[in-house]
Formats: structure tokens, sequence, C-alpha cells
């Protein structure tokens, strides 16, 4: 026996609600407007509604129908225009309570437009709540000189429970105002925070090449006069570095590009980049620096004139994409002030790929250099590194991966930046 599943169901619950939250607000507040109407003249629901006074009761008229209907369709503006919507609906309930006809379910509308009032209303909150306070002490006093059998406590009672309504509409305004500052206070801290990331990666990419082009530029000078011959390399050099200066700005203008589409895969120009997205994103992977591609740092930073060491221990496992380019950063940092600061020094980078972490360690020897000569500039102990951007905005990003950075002089002579970052091996 096949079972069919019945053609009702929750997706059938679900599109009319989606459909009611995406009318406006008018078409919404003129729907309850008409139902309260309609509901208005239904005897069943008769007892269901605001009464005060206690007169005696009138036949209805046409003039009950007029007053009853002003008691619900101005209910179409309440949100567009509460303190006028509440007047004129006060206004019908104070008449039709004193003309003396019977109590309908439209005069909820009061309650309505009471509460709409407090919630919606911005300007003139406090002219709006004090004519509203004194038009009910007028009904009041109407309704006892008309003969009310109600007394002042029970006057005083109705009064509250407005009051209520009131004050209903008021938290809900101002818990309306307080989540819309929390949004705005947060899309500022986003926005500040994505500042910072973007000039630590300009900070990163840009000083590190343009420091290695900078010394290339000043060997290549100076070997035209010494060694002509090798003059070529250094100019070589010099196109290499800004080469892989400009693959990295494309790469990280890629990634700003990426994080500008809107999320429901449309671009600036509204066309559908679903598609193109994954597309985009696993091509900026590809190109994006990873820990693997560090040799060529070092290289670059050999063929500036830095003497560098490299050394890698354990099982370099896939990482994801912030891990990795946090380790590739801490190698670029380190390297460019060892050419900053520390120009001819030899510089000893290691890497060491643990089970849990990737512990990265950068030492730039003292004054003198391999060859024992004093000419090198010798590793600064004061300003320089260490209050520098770079290794500040280093901090961050390593941080945020809950992982440290620690950077200083060395006791010896010298300086070290030891990073440990935690590993995520990516999933397959």
């Amino acid at each position: 026996m096949t079972y069919r599943q019945p053609s009702w169901g929750p997706s059938l619950v679900r599109a009319p609600l989606a459909c009611w939250r995406e009318a406006g607000a008018s078409f919404q507040d003129g729907v309850l407007a008409v139902v309260l109407a309609l509901l208005a003249f239904a005897p069943t629901l008769s007892n269901i509604g605001a009464q005060l006074g206690d007169l005696p009761e009138r036949p209805a008229g046409v003039l009950s129908i007029v007053l009853t209907l002003a008691q619900t369709l101005p209910l179409t503006a309440r949100r567009r225009s509460p303190a006028a919507c509440l007047a004129v609906v006060a206004a019908a309930f104070a008449a039709h309570q004193a003309l003396g006809f019977a109590t309908t379910f439209g005069s909820v509308g009061l309650y309505v437009a009471l509460y709409s009032a407090g919630a919606h209303q911005v300007r003139f909150r406090g002219s709006t709540a004090a004519a509203a306070s004194a038009g009910y002490v007028a009904l009041a006093f109407v309704l006892n000189r008309l003969g009310s059998p109600l007394g002042p406590a029970d006057f005083s009672a109705f009064c509250l429970t407005l009051a209520a309504i009131w004050l209903v509409g008021s938290s809900v305004r101002v818990r309306r105002a307080q989540e819309a500052e929390r949004r705005r206070l947060a899309a500022e801290v986003a926005t500040a925070a994505e500042r910072a990331r973007i000039a630590r990666e300009l900070h990163d990419v840009v000083t590190h090449h343009v420091t290695a082009m900078v010394v290339q530029s000043d060997a290549a000078q100076f070997l035209i006069t010494s060694a002509p011959e090798r003059a070529g390399e250094g100019l070589v050099a010099v196109s290499d570095t800004g080469r892989r200066a400009l693959r990295e700005l494309r790469y990280l203008l890629g990634v700003l590009e990426a994080t500008g589409e809107n999320a429901t895969g449309e671009n600036a120009t509204g066309e559908n980049a679903t598609g193109g997205n994954a597309a985009g994103e696993a091509a900026h992977a590809e190109r994006a620096p990873t820990l693997g591609r560090a040799t060529d740092l070092v290289e670059g930073a050999r063929r500036s004139g830095q003497p560098v060491e490299f050394s890698e221990q354990g099982e370099q496992r896939p990482q994801p994409v912030d891990v990795e380019l946090a380790a590739y950063r801490v190698v670029q940092e380190a390297l460019t002030n060892a050419m900053k600061y520390a120009a001819g020094q030899p510089t000893r980078v290691s890497v060491h790929h643990g089970g849990e972490r990737i512990e990265i360690t950068v030492i730039t020897d003292g004054a003198d250099g391999a060859d024992g000569s004093s000419q090198a500039a010798p590793v600064p102990h004061g300003p320089g590194p260490q209050g520098g951007r770079g290794l500040a905005g280093l901090r961050a990003r390593v941080r945020m991966l809950d992982g440290q950075l620690d950077a200083g002089p060395r006791p010896e002579g010298g300086f070290e930046v030891r990073a440990t970052i935690p590993t995520k091996p990516v999933q397959e």
C-alpha cells in the first residue's frame, strides 16, 4: 500500500505568514481595522469591549454605526499617525459612551489605538499623554453629570487600565530603540574591526615587499659600480619582489570584493553571484599566502642580502586559511623587521608543526655579522620592531586564533619573535 502525504502541511501555513510579513505596515494595519470593524457587528462579541458609564441603553441607529466604524477604521493609520488615530478613536468612544449606545467589540479599537500611540508616537509624547488624560477627565465628568452610577473608584480603575496599555506600548518602543542602538553599535564595531584588519593586511603586504625592494635596489646601485656583472641579479630580485607584492595585493583586493557581496549572493551590480562566489572563494583560497610559501619569503630576504637559515620540523597538514595566513604573516613581519633594523645580520627561521599547534621562531643575531664585521646595523633595544604597528597587529591576529605571540630583545643579543598558533585541521 502506498501512503500519500496530505496536500496540507506546515508549508501551507508558512507561506501565508511569509506573505503577511512581507506586506507593508499600511496593509497590515488596514486588514486589522477592517477585521475589527466587521467583528464589531457580531452579536456574540458584543459583551467583549470597553464599557464606561453604564448609562441607560439607547436603541442602535445610523449614528451608532458611524461611531462604531470611527472606533475601528482609523486604526489603518495607527503606525503612520498614532496621535491622530488615538484622537479620532477616543472621541468616537467618548461620544458612543455618552450617548448610551450598546457596547460593541469595536470599542477594543480604543485599546489598540492607545497601545499604538505609546509604541509608535515619536514626537510630542508628553503632549499626547496630557491631552488623552484631560480628555478622559472630561469624559468622566460628562458621564457623571448624565447620571452614570459609577463612582471615582470605578473611573480610576478604568484610567489605570488605559495607563497600563500606554505603558506596555512605551516599553515596546524603548526595547525597539535599544535594539536599534545595539545594532548600530555592533555595526560600528564591525566596521572598525574591518578597517583594522584591512590596515593590518596592507601593512603586512606593503611594508615587507617595499622594504625588500628598497634593500635590493640599494644593493643594485652599489653593485653597478663595484660589480657590474652582478647588478642584473639585484634588478631581477627587485622585479620578482614587485610581482609578489602585486600578487598579494590582488588577493587582498579580491577578498575585500568578496566580503562586499551581500548575503543573498548578489554583487554590487545586482547580478546573481552564487555560482561565481564559490569559484571566487576557491580562487582566493589558492592565491592566499600560506605557511607553505614561507620559503618564498626566505628566498626574497636572501636576495636582499639577508643571511637566513630556514628549518622545518614535523608533518605539515592543511590548515584553515586564517591559520595559514597568520603563520605566513609572522614569518613575513619578522623578516621585514630583520631587514629594516638588522640588515646583514644572520637570521634563523624555525617552523615546528605539532599535533595541536604550530610554533614559529625567528631569531636575528646582534651587531656582529656572520663574517665578524661590524658594518651591519644592530638590532635596536628601544623603539623599533617592538613598538611597530606590524607586531601589534600580529599579536591581535594571533590572539584571535587563541594563540600567543612574544617578541623582544634576547639577553645574549639580537631579537626574537616566537608565535604559537593552535591548529585546526581541514576536514576533507
